[in-house]
Parts: structure tokens; C-alpha cells; sequence
């Protein structure tokens, strides 16, 4: 990562790429807004899963925040109920929450999220979801 610029840029709609293998029951696409560097910096990331994809369990040291921008998606906390998610809501993790987040089965689903980098990391990756409540 390089961390977050000196001052304004503008990053155009169009550089999306797929999702690291391992990180959901499928590959998504995601696009970098904001790549954090070092402590506190801001990550941001634009992403669009196809119906029924869902990140594995995972926690961000900092939180994260999610914006939920098309489509209908899912969120759950480890212990919570499966949560519906439109678009216009946005969601709160807190510093490591074990969580998951998805589209539903039948619609994409498009959201941004930020999070804060942490000795160098934003986000760990654990199991697959099993079973969706």
C-alpha cells in the first residue's frame, strides 16, 4: 500500500478487479477508493457481489463502516441475528466484531466500506460462513 494522498485526487469509476481468492464463497469485484498505509489511515473500497455471495467471518482491528449503495444485501455479527441491508443504510462494525456481510439471493449487491489501518492490516480474514440463519 502506498497510504492515503497528499492532496486532492479523484479516482474514476472503472479500475475494479476481482477479490482475493478466499475471502468469500466467491470472487467479487472490488475497486480501491483509498489504500491506508500507516496507522489511522483510511482504507476505502467500492464492491459489487453478485446474488448470494458472502464474505467469510472476519474483523477489521478498527472497525469498518459500510454504505450500502444498490441492490439488497445481509449482515450478521457473530452471535446476532441475520440483519437485511437496503440501499442508503449504513452499518457499523466495531474493532473486531467477527462479522459477515453478503447479497442476497436473488439480487447484486454494491457497497462502499472504510476502514482504518492497523500495524499494517485492515481486515482478518477466518472461516466461511456455514449456514445462514
Amino acid at each position: 500500500m502506498s497510504g492515503n494522498p497528499l492532496q486532492m485526487t479523484i479516482r474514476r469509476p472503472g479500475n475494479a478487479a476481482r477479490s482475493p481468492e478466499g475471502v468469500a464463497s466467491v470472487p467479487f469485484w472490488v475497486e480501491m477508493l483509498l489504500e491506508g498505509a500507516a496507522d489511522g489511515e483510511n482504507t476505502a473500497m467500492r464492491a459489487t457481489l453478485e446474488p448470494g455471495t458472502v464474505t467469510n467471518w472476519h474483523t477489521h482491528p478498527r472497525g469498518q463502516l459500510l454504505y450500502a449503495l444498490s441492490g439488497a444485501g445481509r449482515a450478521q455479527r457473530e452471535g446476532g441475528p441475520v440483519e437485511q441491508i437496503r440501499p442508503g443504510d449504513a452499518v457499523w462494525f466495531a474493532p473486531n466484531e467477527k462479522h459477515w456481510h453478503g447479497a442476497v439471493d436473488d439480487t447484486p449487491f454494491s457497497y462502499i466500506s472504510i476502514q482504518a489501518t492497523e500495524a499494517g492490516r485492515v481486515v482478518d480474514w477466518l472461516e466461511p460462513v456455514e449456514v445462514l440463519a
